[in-house]
């Protein structure tokens, strides 16, 4: 378990637009995921429900990333994520604080990730 002051040590170490665009994206989460313990696990910020991660969310040089921690949550959605413009890999979606992940795609990602862990 970490507590948030390591997600806030975390977030300190990225640039500014970063950092606001990540600590955004954590509350937001956190929104739909009131019952999520926050942690950082694979070495980034993320939430867990019991011993199931359900997003994670990291900074890299060029770009912000949200992980749904799954191989099969992403692939679902890759045609979308294609046609609003974000790049991905299977395991997470890259996006920039100019350009962050809407509303409606973050909370779908998440609702298959439950669905997908059981716990829907």
């Amino acid at each position: 378990m970490t507590t948030p002051g390591g997600i806030d040590d975390y977030l300190s170490t990225l640039p500014d637009d970063q950092a606001r665009c990540l600590q955004d994206l954590r509350e937001r989460v956190s929104a739909l995921l009131p019952e999520s313990e926050e942690v950082i696990s694979y070495a980034m910020p993320g939430h867990r429900i019991g011993r199931k991660m359900i997003a994670g969310y990291a900074g890299f040089i060029k770009h912000c990333s949200f992980f749904p921690h799954s191989g099969g949550v992403v692939p679902a959605f890759a045609d979308e994520i294609k046609e609003l413009g974000f790049s991905f890999t299977k395991s997470g979606v890259h996006f920039t604080p100019e350009r962050p992940l809407p509303d409606d795609l973050l909370e779908r990602l998440i609702a298959a990730r439950l669905t997908e862990a059981g716990q829907a």
